[in-house]
């Protein structure tokens, strides 16, 4: 299943991958199959990039933070969230490289009482800044009980964050709720009491890992 996000860069790979065989076809006929590779391996990078794999959660439960994308942990520890909560907070960051998938997920059920863009740098997404220096869309979501901020960082190729949700949303847990094109990183605060289920550098996918049991 290809994301919906995709649709214009493929259209645009499609005539960049045409232009490129009827280029090799008149300048070089004898090399086409060179021009043909080239648009075949064009077209799987893009497909690759954009695909979206249905994940059902093989049980809901609002107490588990699952993971709202795929990637690698970066980042466990305590620090302050100065946007929102304005305290401390259990931070578990997940790395998103290019050829991960780069749907994000909700991670529990329940409202959202907070969604707000931000415009910002480009620094490379492992960059200690970009959480707070980069393109950034912030998304807090309430199971009833507690509260789980959800932070979109736009990394050094990632131009662009798309976010489906708004304060005052409904959610429902392991469904869509955003999109960032290119390598980037999503960053999940956390209550300091909080159990976390991952370890660093451990590989997670979105709506199938527990990042964490709230108490």
């Amino acid at each position: 299943m290809i994301h919906k996000e995709g649709t214009a860069t493929i259209l645009v790979g499609l005539v960049i991958s045409a232009l490129l065989i009827m280029g090799f076809k008149y300048f070089a006929p004898g090399f086409i199959w060179i021009g043909i590779v080239l648009s075949l391996l064009l077209m799987v990078i893009i497909l690759q990039f954009f695909r979206n794999p249905k994940r059902t959660i093989a049980e809901y439960n609002d107490n588990w933070v699952y993971a709202p994308a795929d990637g690698k942990v970066v980042i466990i520890e305590e620090t302050e969230e100065s946007e929102y909560f304005k305290d401390k907070r259990l931070m578990v960051s997940i790395f998103m490289s290019p050829i991960n998938v780069h749907v994000n997920r909700s991670p529990i059920s329940g409202k959202v009482n907070y969604q707000k863009y931000h415009k910002g740098q480009y620094l490379v997404a492992w960059h200690p800044k970009s959480s707070t220096e980069n393109e950034r869309t912030t998304v807090v979501f309430d199971n009833g009980s507690k509260e789980v901020l959800v932070r979109q960082v736009a990394g050094a190729l990632a131009r662009r964050i798309c976010c489906y949700v708004q304060s005052g949303s409904e959610v429902r847990q392991g469904e869509d709720f955003g999109f960032i094109k290119f390598g980037s990183r999503v960053d999940l605060y956390l209550p300091l009491d909080s159990k976390i289920k991952v370890k660093l550098n451990e590989v997670v996918k979105g709506n199938k890992n527990i990042i964490a049991e709230l108490v």
